[in-house]
């Protein structure tokens, strides 16, 4: 637990991953660019709205072949920053595995709060399941990643009640790739980004992952940068160890920007452990 961070210093400093990047704003503000150019070479149907509000909706690559499997990715920020623009990047090694992209978009704290961020990722899911003839996708083969905030929102998604709250399949989630994540939100409750966030009590008990876990068993990777601070290795260390069959993986050398750098790669490790639990 989280609990042998004795001051406020400490967790704070835990819980802030930008700390010890060099050039992180460099690093990030790229995403942006190298999305502008991933949208440029893909074919995309960008802006598609699956809910009622404006931050709502979701960019979609198809892949070069109908019936593929569909990648879902999740952004991450802190819940607080970024949209699926920033990350159109990340298509790009799902297509060229042969799998769609679909990127989702939310709506941010402090406009809104986790719980509703919870629902619009949750509807996103349910859009792409009604969809995927659309873009040529496979409904029946729908694996989620998501980065940081979004290795939260990807752990969310893999358990909802999708029968009982949308009357669609248990299993229409098949596998998950949260990475660097945050499954236990206490300490986030706790740490500087709270007068943003708002996370309310009954919010750290309804939606930590690691306190809602998966009714039906999934195949899962979670994966972890290896020089990311001991508290985001931590969370995703337990988050696997309490999801039957999930993998723990950590990535030597990676830190928590440039670990995406990785999933952009379509030889890289992470697409390996994708294709494993959901073959093209």
């Amino acid at each position: 637990m989280y609990r042998h961070l004795t001051t406020q210093e400490d967790v704070d400093r835990e819980y802030n991953p930008r700390l010890g990047i060099p050039d992180v704003d460099a690093l990030m503000a790229a995403w942006t660019d190298r999305s502008v150019a991933a949208r440029r070479r893909l074919a995309s149907r960008t802006g598609l709205r699956f809910g009622p509000t404006l931050a709502e909706w979701v960019d979609v690559f198809p892949a070069e072949r109908a019936g593929a499997p569909i990648h879902v990715f999740i952004h991450g920020g802190y819940w607080r920053a970024f949209s699926a623009s920033d990350f159109s990047f990340v298509a790009e090694s799902a297509v060229a595995r042969g799998y769609a992209a679909v990127i989702v978009n939310y709506a941010l704290c402090p406009q809104v709060s986790l719980t509703e961020i919870v629902r619009q990722t949750r509807a996103a899911l349910a859009w792409t399941w009604t969809n995927a003839a659309s873009f040529g996708g496979d409904a029946g083969r729908i694996v989620v990643s998501g980065h940081s905030a979004g290795g939260h929102l990807a752990a969310r998604v893999a358990a909802t009640g999708w029968r009982r709250d949308y009357g669609l399949p248990d299993d229409l989630v098949k596998a998950i790739l949260p990475i660097s994540g945050l499954f236990d939100l206490e300490p986030i409750r706790r740490c500087w980004l709270q007068p943003v966030l708002a996370i309310s009590a009954d919010e750290v008990l309804e939606h930590s992952p690691i306190r809602r876990l998966p009714d039906l068993r999934l195949p899962a990777v979670v994966a972890v940068g290896g020089l990311e601070t001991s508290e985001f290795r931590r969370q995703s260390r337990d988050y696997a160890a309490a999801l039957p069959g999930a993998e723990y993986l950590e990535l030597s050398g990676r830190h928590h920007v440039d670990i995406l750098d990785d999933l952009a790669d379509p030889a890289g490790t992470l697409w390996r452990r994708i294709e494993q639990m959901i073959p093209a």
